[in-house]
């Protein structure tokens, strides 16, 4: 993430996206009388309404500099205000923030989002329907039979860009809950310039949506979710119902402090 970001301009932080190479960069700018900062999350391909894991680490990040050790930030997105707490440890910190109010935006078909991913019918889930949902961002959730499932689960590029540029989402995320759903294993994929197929971590922006899901469809007021594995880079994610929102954390840990001269 990058501080002092107000004189920054929109082609620039895209760009700057673009040399990073990572799957989210933030730019935290100065705050107004309903929020602490601006926090513009960028992908390759542009702007997020809202991202989890780019909000959670950059509000430690602000922590760390402000010298704050507790804290409860409120950052604005384009997709609204949303609290943001955080307790700092030296480099490491546990960090949460409320997403905004469940949005249901359609139920795609199943045998196209399992095409994408290269699966045979069977390899849906048998109870649970697709459905894209937001809470801040939209994602399109895809529940499969089992661990094997997802393990094979290998995306067309092609089919995907399609996809996401059809439904406007920002990843297509498969998961498989546990029996009782208090627990999900889950793959995010999305597309990058030049049609390319990515997978990423760790995807606080689909787990909401998940908690919101498993809360109509399993009863379920708390979901811990395992992502990553498949990568090598395993994350969890702690997920609860607060009203009519949900909270998304976890664990995260400064790993690295520059300077950078636009």
């Amino acid at each position: 993430m990058v501080h002092d970001a107000d004189g920054v301009d929109d082609a620039t932080m895209l760009a700057f996206a673009r040399e990073t190479k990572l799957s989210e960069t933030t730019f935290v700018q100065a705050g107004d009388g309903e929020c602490d900062y601006r926090n513009r999350i960028w992908m390759l391909t542009g702007e997020l309404p809202l991202a989890g894991h780019p909000s959670l680490g950059t509000a430690v990040a602000v922590a760390h500099r402000r010298g704050e050790r507790a804290v409860t930030y409120v950052q604005r997105t384009p997709s609204g205000l949303q609290p943001v707490t955080v307790a700092l440890d030296g480099r490491g910190a546990h960090a949460s923030m409320l997403q905004e109010p469940e949005q249901l935006l359609g139920t795609p078909d199943p045998a196209r989002l399992l095409g994408v991913l290269g699966l045979g019918d069977g390899a849906g889930h048998a109870d649970l329907p697709p459905e894209i949902v937001s809470t801040g961002g939209p994602q399109i959730l895809l529940p499969l039979a089992d661990a094997g499932a997802l393990a094979a689960a290998v995306p067309d590029p092609a089919r995907l860009e399609e996809l996401i540029a059809e439904t406007g989402v920002i990843t297509l995320y498969a998961f498989v809950p546990s029996a009782d759903g208090a627990r999900a294993d889950a793959r995010a994929f999305f597309s990058s310039p030049g049609g390319l197929a990515e997978e990423d971590p760790a995807t606080g922006s689909a787990a909401g949506p998940l908690m919101a899901y498993l809360r109509r469809h399993a009863g379920r007021e708390t979901v811990t979710i395992d992502q990553g594995v498949q990568m090598g880079r395993p994350a969890r994610l702690d997920c609860a119902v607060e009203g009519d929102r949900v909270r998304v954390g976890g664990e995260v840990v400064l790993v690295a402090e520059g300077i950078v001269h636009l």
